[in-house]
């Protein structure tokens, strides 16, 4: 059906079907076999065959007028489809952490921008749950996320972007608020703050592991849907969380957050991407990636 509307086009473009037929590299008769058979498919005549040429009909015009709109769009997805066959894509769209934009993502921008500036970088701030979820639908490129991601390194290709401390975030007034860092174990009556499966898959059971690690089972006093109702939640609960040590690079109002002493209390962050999607953008920001931490590392 693409060659015949094709054919119709080239028909009325050159205005004679000897010259289209040349430009098509048909024979007149094959050409006028195409244009007769989507007349019939279409059910009616689209050329005015004249001593001078052809010229479209009424209905000739309005097919003309509604398909080159179509024609345009296939040839331009055919030519994306081919360049990112190739390996070549015009954006690249990572799903990442709030809260570790600053420290990772904002510096690794930079040297992506110097190799790749006809890429367009879409950011997207997603939950790892959602990160999860759009990098299984394809949605995004390239996920920035937790240990969250560990249980999928079978289904995703997996980087660990850098694995780092632990912080117990506790309300001001708190018994311990003052201490420069904590054990553990030195939580074992506090109420702890978590995240639900559907935000942060595994998130409860990471911080159960250090705890029991620790000699104690945790006693999870709620589930806040977002980083933000977490905090709210531990200062009205007058309760505890356990978050990443990137956190440290900000002051929220009425918390604390103090350094967890345990050697064994590490939290991933890992870089994911789906298998034989990796285009030369997402390499090279994972590589940049890579670079901000290590340098990130040796600050420490």
């Amino acid at each position: 059906m693409l060659n015949r509307f094709r054919a119709l086009l080239v028909a009325l473009e050159e205005g004679s079907l000897n010259r289209a037929a040349t430009r098509l590299h048909l024979s007149q008769p094959a050409l006028s076999r195409q244009i007769q058979s989507l007349e019939e498919e279409l059910g009616g005549r689209l050329l005015e065959r004249l001593p001078s040429g052809v010229q479209p009909t009424a209905l000739g015009h309005e097919t003309v007028a509604r398909l080159r709109p179509v024609l345009e769009c296939f040839d331009t997805t055919i030519t994306e489809l081919r360049s990112i066959a190739r390996g070549h894509r015009r954006e690249l769209r990572v799903g990442f952490i709030g809260s570790a934009a600053q420290c990772y993502l904002t510096p690794a921008l930079i040297p992506l921008r110097q190799a790749h500036e006809d890429v367009k970088v879409k950011l997207l701030d997603l939950t790892p749950g959602e990160q999860i979820r759009a990098l299984r639908a394809g949605e995004i490129d390239l996920a920035m996320i937790g240990q969250e991601g560990a249980s999928l390194a079978r289904e995703f290709h997996t980087r660990l972007l850098a694995s780092l401390g632990v912080l117990v975030v506790l309300p001001r007034d708190h018994r311990l608020a003052k201490r420069k860092q904590l054990a553990l174990a030195e939580l074992r009556s506090e109420g702890f703050i978590g995240a639900p499966d559907a935000a942060a898959p595994g998130r409860n059971r990471w911080v159960t592991r250090l705890c029991r690690a620790a000699g104690f089972r945790p006693k999870f006093l709620g589930n806040g849907d977002s980083i933000e109702a977490s905090f709210s939640l531990a200062v009205s609960e007058g309760a505890v969380m356990l978050v990443p040590a990137y956190f440290k690079e900000r002051a929220y109002p009425g918390l604390v957050l103090i350094p967890v002493s345990d050697p064994g209390a590490r939290w991933q962050f890992l870089l994911m991407w789906q298998r034989g999607r990796s285009s030369p953008p997402a390499t090279t920001l994972v590589d940049a990636l890579l670079e901000v931490a290590k340098r990130a590392a040796a600050r420490v």
